[in-house]
């Protein structure tokens, strides 16, 4: 009996029937297809269909899944049906240039009747054998489960006695405090106000404060300023946008699939607006996983609402993805694993994907639990739109049926343009079936490609057409984001991790190693999606609640309680405070799973309000700083440099946009060197909004934020690298966005005539750096700008006014639609603006106000 697989509908790859994996074969069916069949297929089909070559039509003959999953017309076999098997379809065909095999004689009636009797007895195919030699990984998997800190049960502490009762103002500082008195250890002292409301309004909002939030924080001294400026900061709009980059980080969002063939997501926007708009309405963090992974099947009483859930689901489909994958089973399950990874490290902080090959070497996760959850993704639609196809061009990536249409779609009726589109195009693929492949399609026309090219480039520009018309996507009603696969079901564990070798079925299911009492059953008529989210939400789940808890904690203190925050496994850090983590997320599930809750109550906190000053005798004795004994001084990222910049300057526009400049792209390929990478780059770089609305394309960071180690966009990442290297000291001094925003901010100043150069410095500093020049300062900063514009004036007039590049009188055109390996691959001149002061005295103000952009008190905050 055989057992079915599901409908793989995986990233645009759609099949009409499901996958079968038979029971182990008898040796008579074994002999029968060795001797009769085996032959046939190696002598008329392997030299087009197989993994030493680039399968015609997306169709392997070599594998049994790549039989059963088929090519671009569908499944080549269907196990017990010979009458539906498109592979007995084309081997009779009556038509010489429709029947298979093309070359060679057709095959006999006789080889014809082997493979229908084949087929009849269920396809059967050789099993390979799995050896499975005696271990000691069980025993030593139940081990870590009993011992591993990360995997025992949530707990609820006590707070400890402390000596010193009057320092802490909340349970967390007793905890912080009991571990410094056992070093014998005293907290440094509180951080001035006006460090401190420099460092709480970035943390919460990634902006700086302006000179007047600073002079009314300054001259209130209720006891309950502090508590008032932060709940103003939580309910600022800016919370959101700086805390839904946090997520935004752990979820790899891009606009575009990124390695081999770089395919826009022209949708993602919608995904990127619905975690701000959910960091600023506080949805609970259980409800927020919920929402990310099966937001499709959830309840929702609007329209608008149902919109939303889909939307969310965009978290797992919007990840890189290698389009350019000649063999469809291992794209399907290339993403799979890319969606497993994403999901149990920013989740769980646990490296399942280790175990795609084998069993995890170091954390008790078993091959079979891997697979367990592959059969989850595998019974998922993937429905971002893209298939995989190896050398395609133009829309032969796009999949408009693989997206998610919204709620509030309509179907547009019918018109006499799409009427007539549809008969052009029927008309236009009549003519390029004709064509090609024929003495007269490959013969070399004037323009030096084949004739039959000139063919596909019209059907494939009529089908563009009809596409902006009838396709949901192009209409702004669909969305890149996960459905239900149409035919649900187990998957089978891959041998060494390749696709194609097929080892036992693995049910579905969640990780063995994380005990959760209660956890639900999967529906096998589902794909489990439901029941691995309200798995992972869980109260009793010991890990996701410690996991959000400590990224949240690394935020706001520089690192987390637990280092690695993307791996609480065996090769990861212990925790510091292990007591206090369990304390806050114990708290933290209590208090409704509310992360504007945690966060207030952290920066409430003394220990946040902790000074940043570094004694000697405290660097030996705790020189990381793991101890909480000081607040440890961090450097902005590049999005608050960027931010904080425009903001300086009078330029920022905080008013969010509509989309973003990648919504426009068709889902074509973008060249690194063509149009539509430059035309987002400048986009960028003309944008004066956030940085978190700028586009994300993969392999296209905006310019301004390149320098300061902007967020990998292929994986999960907790923490970013934060380094200090001379090209950002280049940056600074040569980047035109920072000499715009530099002239920008001088300008304003000169254009103050009231005031005299004492005051703008003090004006400058206090937008720049967030507080008053010293007298030394002042002095300093007279002269330079006094002898700058002198010197500036004695400049020769070709170094005061420096050339500027052209661009191509004519750009070369763009590739459109043909052969993706013939695409014009011309490099376009990189045009950098010139950004020119009137006058001596405006360059001068502008080096002042760029050498303040430059110092460590602008990058850093204390």
């Amino acid at each position: 009996m055989e057992k079915l697989l599901p409908q793989i509908a995986f990233v645009g790859i759609v099949l009409t029937a499901p996958v079968l994996i038979a029971a182990e074969p008898t040796q008579q069916q074994i002999e029968f297809f060795e001797k009769k069949v085996r032959p046939i297929l190696v002598n008329n089909c392997y030299a087009c269909h197989s993994a030493d070559t680039k399968p015609a039509g997306g169709l392997r003959l070599d594998d049994r899944n790549g039989i059963l999953h088929g090519g671009q017309s569908g499944p080549a076999v269907v196990p017990g049906a010979p009458e539906k098997s498109l592979l007995l379809t084309r081997v009779r065909h009556e038509d010489p240039k429709r029947r298979m095999p093309k070359e060679g004689d057709p095959l006999s009636a006789s080889q014809i009747a082997d493979l229908t009797a084949w087929i009849q007895d269920g396809a059967a195919w050789p099993v390979e054998k799995v050896s499975t030699p005696a271990s000691t990984a069980a025993q030593s998997y139940e081990r870590i489960k009993a011992r591993h800190w990360a995997l025992q049960p949530l707990t609820d502490p006590k707070v400890p006695e402390v000596s010193r009762k009057t320092w802490p103002l909340s349970e967390v500082d007793r905890f912080i405090l009991a571990k410094l008195e056992e070093r014998k250890l005293a907290p440094l002292s509180d951080a001035a106000p006006l460090t401190l409301i420099r460092r709480v309004t970035y943390d919460l909002t990634g902006l700086p404060p302006t000179p007047a939030e600073i002079e009314a924080f300054l001259k209130d001294e209720s006891g309950s300023a502090y508590a008032r400026l932060v709940d103003r900061l939580l309910a600022s709009p800016r919370f959101g946008e700086r805390w839904g980059r946090h997520w935004l980080d752990v979820a790899r969002y891009g606009e575009s699939s990124g390695p081999s063939r770089n395919i826009p997501y022209p949708h993602a926007w919608r995904y990127r607006d619905y975690v701000i708009n959910a960091v600023n309405r506080d949805v609970s963090y259980d409800r927020f996983i919920q929402e990310q992974v099966a937001g499709d099947l959830l309840p929702a009483a609007t329209i608008p609402e149902r919109d939303r859930l889909l939307i969310a689901t965009g978290f797992l489909a919007l990840g890189p993805k290698d389009v350019n994958q000649r063999f469809e089973e291992r794209f399907i399950m290339d993403d799979a694993a890319e969606q497993i990874d994403t999901l149990t490290r920013s989740t769980l902080a646990l490296t399942v994907g280790c175990a795609r090959c084998h069993d995890h070497k170091f954390d008790p996760i078993p091959t079979a639990d891997y697979y367990a959850l592959a059969g989850i993704f595998t019974s998922t639609d993937d429905a971002v739109g893209v298939r995989s196809k190896m050398g395609g061009a133009g829309l032969d990536y796009y999949d408009p049926k693989m997206m998610v249409r919204l709620a509030s779609y309509t179907p547009p009726a019918p018109t006499e343009a799409s009427k007539e589109l549809e008969a052009e195009i029927a008309a236009a693929k009549k003519q390029f079936d004709a064509i090609r492949d024929t003495r007269e399609g490959l013969a070399v026309g004037p323009d030096g490609r084949p004739r039959q090219q000139e063919f596909r480039v019209k059907w494939q520009r009529l089908q563009a057409q009809l596409l902006d018309l009838t396709d949901p996507g192009a209409r702004g009603y669909a969305v890149h984001g996960l459905r239900e696969g149409k035919h649900p079901a187990d998957t089978a564990v891959r041998i060494r991790g390749e696709a194609e070798r097929l080892g036992p079925v693995a049910p579905r299911g969640f990780l063995t190693s994380i005990t959760v009492p209660g956890a639900p059953k999967i529906d096998p008529a589902h794909s489990g999606r439901l029941e691995l989210a309200q798995w992972l939400t869980n109260p009793q789940n010991p890990l996701t609640a410690r996991v959000i808890v400590n990224r949240v904690w690394q935020h706001l203190f520089g690192q987390g309680i637990v280092t690695t925050v993307d791996n609480f496994g065996i090769t990861g850090d212990q925790p510091s405070h292990p007591e206090l983590l369990d304390y806050l997320a114990s708290r933290f599930v209590q208090d409704g799973w509310s992360i504007k809750k945690l966060v207030r109550t952290l920066v409430l906190s003394r220990t946040y309000r902790l000074g940043s000053e570094a004694p000697a005798a405290y660097r030996e004795i705790d020189p990381a700083n793991r101890l909480l004994w000081r607040h440890s001084p961090r450097r902005l990222d590049a999005e608050e440099i960027r931010d904080s910049m425009l903001a300086s300057a009078g330029r920022l526009q905080l008013q969010p946009p509509v989309g973003s400049p990648a919504r426009d792209l068709k889902m074509v390929e973008m060249r690194d060197n063509g149009p539509d990478s430059r035309n987002i780059q400048e986009a960028a770089d003309r944008s004066q909004v956030r940085s978190i609305y700028l586009p994300l394309l993969r392999g296209v960071t905006p310019s301004a934020l390149a320098a300061f180690d902007p967020v990998t966009q292929t994986l999960v990442t907790g923490q970013r690298e934060s380094t200090t290297v001379p090209t950002q000291a280049l940056f600074l001094l040569n980047s035109t966005f920072v000499r715009r925003q530099s002239l920008s901010l001088a300008e304003q100043l000169l254009s103050q005539t009231r005031l005299n150069d004492a005051a703008r410095i003090r004006q400058a500093y206090r937008l720049t750096l967030g507080r008053a020049p010293n007298r030394l300062e002042i002095e300093r900063a007279r002269k330079f700008v006094v002898e700058y514009g002198a010197s500036y004036r004695r400049l020769p007039a070709s170094e005061v006014q420096p050339p500027v590049a052209a661009r191509p009188a004519v750009a070369p055109p763009r590739a459109g639609f043909g052969d993706a390996d013939d695409m014009d691959r011309t490099e376009y001149v990189a045009i950098e603006e010139t950004v020119q002061p009137e006058n001596p005295q405006a360059a001068a103000w502008l080096s002042f106000v760029q050498a303040l952009y430059a110092s460590a008190d602008f990058r850093f905050v204390r």
